[in-house]
């Protein structure tokens, strides 16, 4: 397993301006080294907050958005202008403030049948990234009550997927499906930075982070980037149950 970075601040508030600033940083760099900065986004309350932040006038003018490309770690299986949509909330939140070039934005189509979707966007992937090896230089995630994290669920076919691509999912208990990056996919990213607070989280994270590795139950316990690095943004609550110590955040 790669190092782990966990950094732990005492509000969620505080969290959200940590993973901006990181965001910004991270951003800055690979659009100096390389001209561009690929990210896959994360769905949720959480994110939707973060994401908010950085197209405030605090941030926005940080970053040249104009070179910043986002996809999608997962989405659910609904039509685009569905309330449940990530890439709605993504829209409302951060590509419309920050006016993105709707040419730098990658959804799923799910128009088409689950697998086909899932199939589809592993090529835009792949085409994009024109190498053998599609490496995001960001993937943000969150993390479930369950330790789910992106749409890697408990106890589901996709987290035996061995290949870096995108799979499709159903949860029989919701009748959903929803499509997703695999955890090897994942794994190749640069940066992977979970984003998690509140006190429900706190349960979830003990287990990802400190208990023997069980995915099938745990399926966050999946993520361990081959050649990259992980942090974990985390609020005192979240934290509660963790006996790692924290990161000095610089």
């Amino acid at each position: 397993m790669q190092e782990i970075a966990i950094y732990i601040y005492e509000t969620a508030d505080e969290v959200l301006l940590s993973l901006a600033d990181s965001f910004v940083d991270m951003a800055q760099k690979a659009i100096d080294e390389k001209s561009e900065f690929t990210v896959a986004l994360s769905g949720g309350s959480s994110p939707k907050k973060l994401y908010e932040l950085l197209a405030s006038s605090e941030f926005s003018s940080q970053v040249d958005w104009n070179k910043v490309y986002f996809f999608f770690g997962d989405e659910r299986y609904v039509p685009a202008d569905d309330l449940e949509s990530n890439a709605l909330m993504a829209k409302k939140a951060l590509f419309e403030p920050l006016r993105i070039p709707a040419e730098n934005i990658f959804t799923v189509d799910t128009t088409l049948p689950p697998a086909e979707a899932a199939a589809k966007y592993a090529e835009v992937i792949q085409t994009r990234f024109q190498s053998d090896k599609a490496r995001f230089d960001l993937i943000l995630l969150g993390l479930g009550d369950d330790a789910h994290t992106a749409s890697l669920f408990p106890n589901t076919s996709v987290l035996a997927e061995e290949a870096a691509t995108v799979k499709e999912v159903f949860l029989p208990e919701k009748n959903v499906y929803r499509i997703t990056l695999t955890a090897p996919l994942i794994n190749q990213a640069h940066q992977v930075a979970f984003l998690v607070y509140g006190e429900s989280k706190a349960e979830a994270v003990h287990i990802v982070l400190e208990e023997e590795n069980n995915f099938e139950k745990y399926p966050a316990q999946l993520i361990d980037p081959i050649d990259g690095e992980m942090q974990w943004f985390l609020d005192e609550a979240a934290a509660a149950r963790l006996e790692t110590e924290a990161e000095d955040d610089e």
